[in-house]
């Protein structure tokens, strides 16, 4: 009952008071699911095949192909969303491209990698259930993000993989309503990775987008560069809101702070945060924070970063250094005194410092950072790059494995 009262909170503005949402219809609200059986979501119209009897549950998808799942002419609201598909490898995962196109608009506002999306962030699907996103068994792909339309709303699928997805099974719940909202906002999403972070320069987990909204949350992946040692986490989550330049207005302490544990991160699975994967050799992690009961809304701008810094303790730092690693050292944090490497001109060098070796340094550093951002705009479009090809997306990630004979 819980998970269903906030559903309705998530879709309050749409549809008025929430404690009210179980058992009052809104005026003229059609139900709708689109799937194989009815891919017009039409009324009447559901499983005509094989005489209403199993018919088509399914359908492949060839490569390079892309299914329009849902095409949806009118206003209403995107409500649940489930998926489950044959080859769950990393590089399929990452190949389907999801995309969702609002109220007629030319580009996506939605276009991401269909896994990273769906919470199997570097293509790696747990079991895991979240606020908006869930993987009951390891099999499937569920989302109920509220995504309101005023005049239409179509969804796709495509195959990038060179590969035939045998099997895709799908349906799409829709709620379509004659009276839109003209004040709900369009839900977003962006994909990007680097597959080699640069020194001192922070990640965009959501690069610069213009007009008002709220950033809702994002799933973030790492892959560690293997010459690195110690904590990846370090890094602070920055967002640049309404005109901020040098300086953000949020800034937070360090990367598992963000997601609301401390002291290092292993796996764990709330409502608002949680982190799926936790292997520390080699370094992957995959984790999410949604800005729900803390609303990170803006007027004029959002940008949001993250810092790519790392710690350990300095005699691993001072090895790094000496065999030449790319990093850059800006903090040693010992007994009880943060000393701030970078406000000396020049810096201060960590070589000739002489605080104790177990003393704990951060430097800058250089990883593999992907991100799904999530938001919510005043616009259809959002003027963001293209998603990456699937070359840049794929790279690295684990092959299919081979079918034993």
């Amino acid at each position: 009952m819980r998970k269903l009262l906030f559903l309705c909170l998530a879709c309050s503005t749409t549809f008025g008071d929430p404690t009210m949402d179980l058992y009052k219809i809104p005026d003229g609200a059609q139900t709708r699911w689109y799937s194989f059986e009815n891919p017009a979501g039409a009324k009447g119209a559901a499983a005509p095949e094989n005489k209403t009897a199993k018919g088509h549950a399914f359908d492949s998808v060839a490569a390079g192909q892309t299914v329009v799942l849902a095409d949806i002419k009118g206003g209403g609201v995107v409500r649940r969303m489930w998926f489950t598909v044959n080859e769950r490898d990393p590089q399929m995962l990452r190949s389907l491209r999801f995309e969702i196109f609002w109220d007629g608009a030319d580009k996506p506002a939605v276009s991401v990698p269909f896994g990273d999306f769906f919470g199997a962030i570097l293509g790696k699907t747990v079991a895991f259930e979240n606020e908006f996103f869930c993987n009951p068994e390891d099999r499937s792909f569920n989302c109920i993000v509220p995504m309101p339309f005023k005049t239409g709303a179509k969804l796709t699928l495509t195959n990038d993989s060179p590969r035939l997805l045998e099997k895709l099974f799908y349906d799409i719940d829709v709620l379509q309503t004659p009276k839109p909202d003209p004040d709900a906002l369009y839900f977003h999403a962006t994909w990007r990775r680097d597959p080699l972070t640069k020194i001192a320069e922070d990640f965009e987990l959501l690069p610069s987008v213009s007009g008002k909204g709220r950033f809702l949350g994002v799933h973030v992946g790492l892959i560690g560069h293997p010459d690195n040692v110690g904590w990846f986490g370090e890094g602070e989550v920055k967002m640049y809101i309404d005109g901020d330049t040098d300086l953000p207005t949020i800034a937070g302490t360090g990367t598992e702070d963000y997601i609301g544990t401390g002291w290092g991160q292993g796996k764990f699975q709330m409502r608002y945060q949680g982190c799926l994967v936790a292997e520390s050799q080699p370094a992957e992690f995959t984790f999410y924070r949604y800005h729900v009961p803390d609303p990170a809304y803006f007027y004029e701008d959002i940008r949001v970063t993250l810092q790519q810094t790392r710690g350990a303790p300095k005699k691993q730092v001072v090895d790094l250094l000496k065999k030449g690693v790319e990093i850059k050292p800006v903090s040693i944090d010992t007994d009880g005194k943060f000393i701030k490497l970078l406000e000396n001109d020049p810096p201060i060098d960590l070589l000739k410092h002489d605080s104790p070796d177990d003393a704990w340094v951060n430097m800058y550093r250089r990883d593999d950072v992907c991100a799904t951002a999530f938001f919510y705009l005043d616009a259809p479009s959002n003027g963001l790059a293209a998603l990456a090809g699937v070359e840049q997306r794929t790279a690295g990630l684990p092959e299919k494995p081979a079918v034993e004979k």
